[in-house]
């Protein structure tokens, strides 16, 4: 069984924005496959299932905020008895450029709230699909602004043809016991 979380804000006004990159990957990889979200209470998500040669797949978007993530992911890795090396989290990266979509087997959480949210609640030993989301504005503006700014017309143009694409193409490598680590320049 594998499980993969998305991470972002639940409210329809962060729709958009770098931290929510994570949602977005979910989103798309779910319009590719034909998957739909439903809400679970009792996961503090809203997820989708499907199957690969036979293997359950759990997909969440945690409908807490960024922050507490490692709640959402703790109980449906609990619920299903997940091992943490099957679980991949898919998040913006504050640290990468944008347009760099880097691969890890596990780590740090490296100032990221959310990822420091999931090592609390699971550990240090997740897999990462990391989004860059860093440009020059970010000199210019606090860091929780940044990451809640959403992405410029050219930006929003490469991460639907390019990088969401690259994204979806990695959850798949995941899923199909695939996963290294790798970084990958798209723009």
């Amino acid at each position: 069984m594998k499980f993969i979380i998305g991470l972002g804000n639940p409210e329809q006004k962060y729709n958009g924005t770098r931290h929510n990159v994570g949602f977005s990957a979910l989103d798309q990889y779910a319009s590719a496959k034909g998957l739909s979200f439903q809400p679970k209470d009792k996961f503090k998500a809203h997820v989708a299932e499907s199957n690969s040669a036979g293997d359950k797949i759990i997909f969440a978007k945690p409908s807490t905020y960024y922050n507490l993530v490692g709640e959402s992911a703790r109980a449906i890795a609990d619920f299903y008895k997940i091992e943490p090396e099957d679980i991949l989290i898919v998040h913006d990266e504050l640290a990468l450029p944008f347009g760099v979509v880097r691969t890890r087997l596990s780590g740090s959480a490296a100032g990221n709230n959310g990822i420091k949210s999931i090592i609390e609640h699971i550990g240090h030993d997740t897999p990462r699909l990391r989004v860059g989301i860093y440009n020059d504005l970010k000199g210019q503006i606090p860091d929780a602004d940044f990451v809640l700014g959403r992405f410029n017309k050219e930006e929003s143009e490469a991460l639907q043809k390019t990088i969401l694409p690259k994204a979806i193409e990695l959850i798949d490598e995941f899923i199909n016991g695939n996963h290294t680590a790798d970084s990958h320049t798209l723009i």
